[in-house]
């Protein structure tokens, strides 16, 4: 089930971007074969059942002839390819589009990279914070007079590097079905981060991001558009950008002599009484106060905590897979529904490549 139902994925075992985006392809209902190399040697594993759900796994060495053969045979009934090498080594392998896309012409052939597949950079190491440094992406996140702050690794790996990497896949197949043919997809994070900064470049083109980090409209300078403490330790979050929104917040919370919302130079004032007035009560208390008023106030989650909250639990946001509660997958269909998230499955992959025609040795 799911809208790729059919599509065939081989997708050679790398860290989390890649492993995201074949995730992204796996819950949309694509048969996907995860390639594990029997001789490598990371510092740093894939978390088990939880990027890697959804596939079957065969071990592979692909310095073995014998086993590059194989693998060879099962990209030839393959509809993409999925590698994260540095730009060259998969040519050294034997592994470049050129080896694998006279074999299969109609191959979308997906690489992976931070830097991309040319430029100075394009063979240096690099992770998330390293990407969005480069892009522009990292020096606008944090607060007033502080270091820029990383968001986790969503924007680059995740975001920027394996949920475009999946788009980049979707669009290919979709060029192929009228031409025919594959192509290269050159996935790099570098610019996938980049491009999730456009609305802000757009912003500051017109002046509505004039000013340094902390002190703009969505990252923490303005007073309504922030997180509060609250008399338990927690957090609630405020987003109350639109003057309708405001004019709610400021009710419910009794300030009815607030500064006007857009008044800059009453920010500081403003941004004390709402600090103070969230102090007084608990987070779940300040939760079910603004439970049923259109203010853009919503509790500040853990991730533990976000499966069961009431929104999440009646959308089956969260589902088990294996021994993990993790995200579900998105976006819904509703003529192609995906089928629930499996764990890995080392034992069938031989079943899996039976139905793509493919004969192991």
């Amino acid at each position: 089930m799911g809208p790729l139902a059919g599509i065939r994925v081989v997708e050679l075992a790398s860290l989390a971007p890649g492993a995201f985006g074949a995730m992204i392809l796996a819950d949309l209902g694509a048969d996907v074969l995860r390639v594990d190399r029997r001789s490598r040697n990371r510092g740093l594993d894939l978390p088990t059942g939880v990027l890697d759900r959804g596939r079957s796994t065969i071990s592979l060495d692909l310095k073995d002839s014998e086993d590059l053969a194989t693998l060879y045979r099962i990209v030839e009934s393959a509809d993409v390819f999925v590698e994260g090498f540095r730009p060259g080594v998969a040519e050294r392998l034997g592994l470049g589009p050129d080896d694998l896309m006279d074999r299969n012409p109609r191959l979308v052939y997906t690489r992976m990279t931070g830097w991309g597949q040319d430029g100075p950079l394009a063979s240096r190491a690099g992770h998330d914070i390293n990407y969005l440094a480069v892009a522009g992406v990292l020096e606008p996140i944090g607060p007033k007079g502080h270091r820029p702050v990383p968001p986790l690794n969503l924007v680059a790996d995740l975001g920027g590097g394996g949920m475009l990497m999946a788009l980049g896949v979707l669009a290919a197949l979709l060029e192929r079905q009228s031409s025919g043919q594959g192509q290269v997809v050159d996935a790099a994070m570098v610019d996938g981060s980049s491009l999730l900064m456009t609305f802000i470049h757009g912003m500051r083109d017109v002046g509505l991001w004039p000013n340094g980090r902390g002190e703009n409209m969505f990252d923490s300078g303005a007073p309504f558009y922030d997180t509060y403490e609250c008399a338990d330790g927690r957090f609630i979050s405020v987003g109350a950008v639109e003057t309708e929104f405001y004019d709610e917040l400021v009710k419910t919370l009794g300030l009815t002599d607030a500064p006007q919302q857009y008044d800059f130079s009453r920010w500081p004032e403003l941004r004390e009484r709402l600090a103070s007035t969230f102090k007084q009560r608990t987070r779940d208390e300040w939760a079910e106060i603004f439970a049923d008023v259109d203010a853009c106030v919503a509790p500040v989650l853990t991730p533990q905590e976000a499966p069961d909250h009431p929104h999440n639990a009646v959308r089956e946001a969260f589902v088990q897979v294996g021994t993990t509660r993790q995200p579900a997958p998105a976006p819904r269909f509703s003529r192609t529904p995906a089928d629930p998230p499996r764990p890995l499955n080392t034992v069938d992959a031989r079943a899996m490549l039976d139905s793509w025609a493919v004969d192991l040795p």
